[in-house]
């Protein structure tokens, strides 16, 4: 199939969370979490050179129907193919640099695109993306995070491994803070992955490499435009978590996210990215700010009807705080586990809940286990 909103109408059908696109193997889709094969027949590198232009070209048609709805004096409409730039992306991609795109197929769904090479062959990855943002319930997502989202300022992170739903829980926080009070809500992406409309809130999506050079470009100057809320797409560096602490304590509600598997990882991930002679202020720094930690995991359901989160929720409690300023994240595991009170739960209670209820297996909630003894211990008392 050569034709790249075909292939992801056939996505949308299976219920699919990612294409991928290889010369030499049919595309292949990720449903619930695993791969499976398409019937079609093997790409060549001719179709994915094809299905690449595609892309690449869809992308530039909504940046240049972005710009002439904004009626921007800076676009000419009569040299459409230089503000597309589709040959100038390709070039940049055949000399080995990879690309990440993003763009709307109008009334189905969104793409986020890298596009890379493969054995000197064009390939793809492709994340769909709803148009519209599920809401925390609608997601099976702790309300605590309403809590969360409700705080004046602070930092809040979501973490967990690739592919475990970061994104679309910060984008159901970011749409409840919409829908529930007046923010100017600031969002750096790399790319936009979710598009969200002014509410009760104004929302501006900066794109890195479209609207600002860079994260460090955008968070040099985020302070400045006036923001309550500040979305980091993600964390990937000891300055972009410097600023976004900074930005927590003076008074902005930062939400960004970490690829980390615990809360406990969480810390000392940020605190490790720091030179030894900074840590013990980091570690002052990102007590002060820290208002919670959100790490999940996404697990197939029992019936094998899609996927369900099993969430840990570290909140910034007192006693949490103080260990975090200590720089004793090894005690933050039992002050999550006795912290109810507080809405907080490890991975291990999430998990022994799921099978509580009956929404996923024995086997599945042993393989995501925090700590497989505890957790074989918790669900023989379930």
């Amino acid at each position: 199939m050569k034709d790249i909103h075909g292939l992801l109408e056939m996505a949308i059908r299976h219920k699919a969370s990612d294409v991928v696109i290889k010369a030499g193997s049919a595309p292949a889709l990720r449903v619930y979490g695993k791969i499976v094969r398409t019937d079609l027949p093997p790409l060549s590198a001719v179709d994915t050179h094809e299905l690449v232009y595609n892309i690449i070209a869809s992308a530039g048609r909504d940046y240049l129907l972005l710009r002439r709805s904004q009626r921007s004096p800076l676009i000419d409409d009569g040299d459409d193919d230089d503000v597309l730039g589709t040959e100038a992306l390709l070039k940049r991609l055949e000399d080995g640099e990879e690309l990440d795109l993003s763009f709307t197929v109008p009334n189905m769904l969104r793409v986020r695109a890298n596009l890379y090479l493969q054995r000197g062959c064009m390939g793809a990855a492709l994340r769909i993306i709803p148009l519209k943002p599920l809401q925390i319930e609608e997601l099976g997502l702790p309300l605590v995070l309403r809590d969360l989202a409700n705080q004046p300022q602070g930092l809040v992170l979501v973490t967990g491994p690739t592919g475990s739903g970061k994104s679309t829980t910060l984008a159901a926080m970011i749409d409840y803070i919409n829908s529930t009070r007046p923010c100017n809500i600031v969002t750096i992406e790399d790319p936009v992955e979710y598009l969200f409309e002014d509410n009760r809130s104004i929302i501006n999506q900066r794109e890195i490499g479209t609207d600002t050079r860079s994260f460090s470009t955008a968070l040099t100057s985020v302070l400045r435009q006036t923001p309550d809320v500040i979305m980091i797409g993600e964390m990937r560096d000891a300055e972009t978590m410097s600023v976004a602490m900074a930005a927590a304590e003076v008074g902005h509600l930062v939400l960004s996210t970490l690829h980390t598997t615990s809360a406990a990882n969480t810390v000392e991930r940020i605190i490790s990215a720091f030179p030894p002679h900074e840590r013990s202020q980091v570690q002052i720094q990102l007590a002060t700010s820290l208002q919670g930690v959100i790490s999940q995991k996404l697990i197939t359901r029992a019936d094998g009807r899609g996927r369900v989160p099993a969430v840990e929720v570290m909140i910034a409690s007192p006693t949490v705080k103080k260990q975090i300023e200590d720089g004793t994240p090894d005690q933050l595991y039992a002050s999550i586990r006795e912290g109810q009170h507080f809405g907080m739960n490890t991975m291990n209670q999430a998990l022994a809940n799921l099978y509580y209820r009956n929404l996923i297996s024995y086997e599945d909630a042993l393989a995501h286990a925090g700590n497989y003894t505890e957790l074989k211990q918790m669900l023989r008392r379930v």
